[in-house]
């Protein structure tokens, strides 16, 4: 038997917004363990919408929720958008019970939850483990295979492959059909492999249009159902008063490195560091986990980026003080030209630099190399303000 992994920090926070919101919604791909967590906070009714069951008690909606108390969880809520005008009759007419709702699909559902529950609703993102999770020395595992569960926990290398296989072909068989999206499955898997050639690269949609033979337009709507679902990540540019000419193309990156991996067709650790696009999945793997340690939502991360080549991976402020992180590929991190010339345009107060060693180098005043395994310890969190 599998051993269970504490989600001791998501489940704190999401308890904290149960407390203080009558609904909080649950957000994140398949298989991130929404479920097991949502199950964790012992609620007092509980509504799966994929089980035929609960979809027929919930037939007629305010019969089956009107009386109900305590915590009343819904599961794959995508499925039954009509509940959420409901949930704000019912919440107003008995403040103290609380609502816990978990969907896949992101955009929807946060349009419709902040349409009918303006004032009512927390949302709260939750993907694969973080490194917290996992601890420091199962770096390497979790960058190989990504962090949804049953990857993470699988028994071997080549199990936990087959497992993400398995898992891209339901998500484009089943789960696209079922939110409504008419695209053949060998379509969109198509486009998500030439995507996934883009990782960590500046947007171009014409040059994504003529290699895949499609329309801008196509192109938009393909990519905007792949972020809408957490499967890729468009970091916007940061654009400052400036007279530089600045990049104002977003960038894409596959938000789990282990799905990265199975498009890519790398299975082992050897197969990763032979790869071609190491770099760029190290990029895009330190990223998110950063991004997530520091808890901030999309539109409060940003890259920079000038048309004369210098660039900054991550770009994020806090408290009126600006702060900065690469992510590199390296033994030895080094203090560059692009590094100076972001920290000098962006006003920095600290940048760092995020690599897989194990040493703290400080390569000039308010600029330090971290490595990825202490990014909890050593990047400040938000609350804190900063170093």
């Amino acid at each position: 038997m599998k051993k269970l992994i504490p989600r001791t920090l998501d489940r704190a926070r999401i308890q904290q917004l149960v407390r203080r919101f009558p609904v909080t919604a649950i957000l994140g791909e398949r298989q991130s363990g929404k479920t097991t967590l949502a199950r964790s906070l012992k609620a007092d009714s509980y509504f799966d919408l994929e089980n035929p069951r609960d979809l027929a008690r919930l037939e007629h909606p305010q019969l089956a929720l009107e009386n109900l108390t305590g915590t009343v969880v819904i599961d794959e809520i995508q499925r039954k958008p009509d509940l959420f005008s409901l949930l704000r009759f019912l919440v107003d007419a008995r403040p103290g019970r609380r609502f816990v709702i978990l969907g896949s699909a992101s955009r929807d559902l946060i349009r419709q939850g902040s349409e009918s529950l303006a004032g009512r609703i927390a949302f709260y993102y939750l993907h694969g483990f973080r490194l917290e999770d996992v601890g420091p020395g199962a770096l390497s595992r979790l960058w190989l295979r990504g962090g949804l569960p049953p990857s993470y926990t699988a028994r071997s290398d080549a199990a936990s492959l087959q497992w993400r296989e398995q898992y891209i072909a339901t998500f484009l068989e089943r789960d696209i059909p079922q939110l409504g999206i008419a695209i053949p499955a060998p379509t969109l898997r198509r486009f998500w492999i030439m995507l996934s050639h883009y990782h960590g690269q500046i947007l171009n949609y014409s040059e994504l249009g003529r290699s895949f033979g499609a329309s801008d337009m196509t192109v938009r709507r393909y990519l905007d159902i792949l972020a809408g679902t957490f499967m890729v990540r468009l970091l916007m540019p940061w654009h400052s008063n400036t007279r530089k000419r600045l990049i104002k193309s977003p960038k894409l990156y596959l938000r789990d490195s282990g799905l990265a991996h199975c498009l890519w067709g790398i299975e082992t650790g050897r197969d990763l560091t032979g790869h071609p696009k190491l770099g760029a999945s190290w990029e895009g793997f330190a990223l998110e986990r950063t991004v997530r340690h520091l808890g901030l939502a999309a539109e409060e991360v940003f890259f920079w980026g000038t048309h004369a080549g210098a660039e900054l991976d991550l770009f994020w402020s806090r408290g009126g003080r600006a702060f900065g992180a690469e992510f590199k590929y390296a033994d030895a991190p080094r203090l560059t030209r692009s590094m100076q010339a972001a920290r000098a345009d962006l006003g920095l107060a600290h940048l760092w630099v995020v690599y897989p060693g194990d040493a703290v180098i400080e390569l000039d005043r308010d600029v330090t190399a971290v490595p990825c395994a202490r990014v909890p310890e050593l990047i400040a969190t938000p609350g804190k303000g900063g170093r």
